[in-house]
């Protein structure tokens, strides 16, 4: 069986929280939050954007603001929201997924900035996502930090270390290519589907070599 981080996940968690933060890669999220939106198994999603996560989903996706942001992120017609997916302001501490006790089974960060690897490798847990985060790795929850830099330096990688250390999975976004991919978006799924393989919600559309 597989192991995140030195744990052992359920076989599907109904209860995820999905985080994004100022890396480039905003379509790998967009395409991790539709896999889930229409996933049966997941039956809610804690959301937690960051000031620069929004900004980059203005460039890279041209979504300005956090008004229905993610029906549009799901191309929703008219924007229209989910009924799954929670949008947890960053700024809550307080918030469900800040405390041990509220029953999130996995937790995504997807892209994770150097900066919030460094908060969250470091225990500085001033805003919500890098206090999910931290809840995760005291509660020994998968916690996977799909880290997206290049070139890395020395501290970017003492930071990931010190995170995979403490129990999370460093999940580079690395996507593959050995499959052909048609376009950026069929890319950006297949490694969205990898993701959420490894926390134990493996999709059946998902491209698998044979070899």
């Amino acid at each position: 069986m597989l192991l995140i981080g030195g744990v052992l996940p359920s076989l599907s968690p109904q209860n995820l929280t999905v985080a994004t933060t100022g890396a480039s890669g905003a379509i790998f999220l967009r395409q991790l939050l539709l896999a889930v939106e229409r996933d049966e198994r997941v039956q809610t999603v804690n959301f937690i954007a960051s000031d620069s996560a929004l900004r980059v989903m203005a460039e890279e996706l041209g979504l300005k603001g956090r008004s229905n942001l993610v029906g549009r992120l799901l191309e929703n017609p008219g924007g229209r929201a989910s009924r799954k997916i929670q949008i947890q302001s960053n700024a809550d501490i307080g918030a469900n997924v800040a405390s041990g006790s509220y029953p999130a089974g996995a937790m995504v960060v997807i892209p994770c900035s150097v900066g919030t690897l460094a908060r969250i490798a470091n225990g500085i847990a001033a805003q919500l996502i890098e206090r999910a985060a931290d809840v995760s790795l005291k509660e020994k929850r998968p916690l996977v930090l799909c880290v997206r830099e290049t070139p890395l330096n020395k501290i970017h990688i003492r930071n990931m270390y010190r995170a995979a250390d403490a129990g999370a999975t460093v999940f580079p976004l690395i996507p593959a290519l050995y499959n052909r991919p048609a376009s950026v978006e069929v890319m950006a799924r297949e490694f969205a589907y990898r993701v959420l393989a490894h926390i134990g919600l493996p999709q059946p559309d998902a491209y698998r070599w044979k070899g």
